[in-house]
């Protein structure tokens, strides 16, 4: 089996979005509706709504052609990569419309044979009124160098570092990397806000890490010590974190799994049977919400994402038909909300989704 990074190499392997036309459709719970929320996007990864009720979106970007072949280590299966050090982005939804708040991340993007798919910045979180991003697509290694994966802080339009990702991952080597997918400079993903601190999960080399807003970064968990090359991407903070598992490439249905990650580090298996799990999500009635990328066995498929609920041990697909999707989040208005067209789509395709569920 291949194990491959989400957004570093597997998910470059995708059917042309020509094949991309099934209908969202919702199961399970009939009044489930599905409305576009805004369009325009490229390649929208993790989404917050801000403390002013604004919904906040990380893109990966446009990508780009500078190449560091020979200047620094490759990733083995998805490099060389190429990049430029701007097109990586936040916008947001305004009455609609994405609103670009910058461009100034580095973008890259994997080898033309694996697709040439695209990171930039992975997801935000706010502390306070304090927007922070984080990085997937910087480094020498992902051919944007003199740049860093890392925490930043962004305000009236500046950028600055708060901890140096990359750094610290060269420097805290976890117990079971995958030489043959092994990134360097890392390929983040997913990131909470939790009393103050940022938390973190880097899928590659299978870790949750703690930064404060400081700059101070400590490991909470080694994932891979315990459980392999699982491919930990999604990370939600429910009065402990749960972490939802990409897996390896080919798709295998329903070996996939949701851990549950405690303060302290320990690890345990809270649900399974799931498939390319990409978001994990709670509802105020402490349901869990699962957003799997692609339920079909083999590579990333237009039109094969779902939605599933979990709630007493049972599981219920309410919607299904979406296109490549990466991550999602709760509104103030208890609906979803979900990036949809995250990759393998043009720049400017991808797209937000609300999903007003029904009980």
């Amino acid at each position: 089996m291949r194990h491959f990074l989400l957004l570093g190499s597997a998910l470059a392997l995708v059917t042309s979005p020509a094949m991309a036309g099934k209908p969202v459709v919702t199961r399970g719970t009939p009044t489930a509706v599905v409305t576009p929320y805004a369009t325009g996007f490229n390649n929208p990864r993790g989404l917050k709504f801000g403390p002013d009720g604004v919904l906040y979106v990380a893109e990966g970007g446009s990508g780009g052609l500078n190449s560091t072949q020979g200047q620094c280590t490759q990733v083995p299966d998805a490099g060389p990569y190429t990049g430029q050090p701007t097109g990586g982005g936040i916008s947001k939804v305004v009455e609609g419309n994405r609103v670009q708040i910058t461009d100034q991340f580095p973008s890259s993007q994997t080898n033309p044979g694996l697709g040439g798919l695209v990171s930039g910045v992975a997801d935000i979180a706010f502390v306070g009124d304090t927007l922070y991003a984080l990085t997937a697509g910087s480094g020498c290694s992902h051919g944007v160098p003199e740049t860093t994966n890392g925490i930043f802080k962004v305000s009236n339009g500046n950028i600055t570092i708060v901890a140096d990702l990359s750094a610290y991952q060269k420097t805290h080597p976890v117990a079971h990397p995958n030489p043959g997918d092994f990134e360097p400079d890392g390929t983040w993903y997913s990131m909470v806000a939790v009393r103050g601190a940022l938390y973190a999960v880097e899928p590659n080399h299978g870790e949750l890490d703690r930064i404060t807003t400081g700059g101070n970064i400590s490991r909470v968990a080694d994932i891979s010590a315990s459980q392999g090359h699982i491919v930990p991407t999604s990370v939600a903070y429910h009065g402990t974190f749960y972490i939802g598992n990409l897996g390896g490439f080919p798709i295998e249905p329903g070996t996939e799994k949701i851990i549950q990650v405690t303060p302290g580090g320990a690890v345990h298996t809270v649900a399974t049977g799931l498939t390319n799990v990409v978001g994990v999500a709670f509802d105020d009635r402490a349901r869990m919400y699962v957003l799997e990328n692609t339920t079909t066995a083999g590579f990333p498929q237009p039109g094969e994402g779902d939605i599933v609920r979990i709630s007493g041990g049972s599981k219920k697909v309410l919607v299904s038909g979406l296109d490549l999707p990466t991550a999602m989040t709760f509104g103030p208005d208890g609906a979803l909300y979900v990036s949809d067209r995250g990759y393998g789509f043009p720049p400017g395709a991808g797209r937000i989704l609300r999903i007003r569920l029904g009980d």
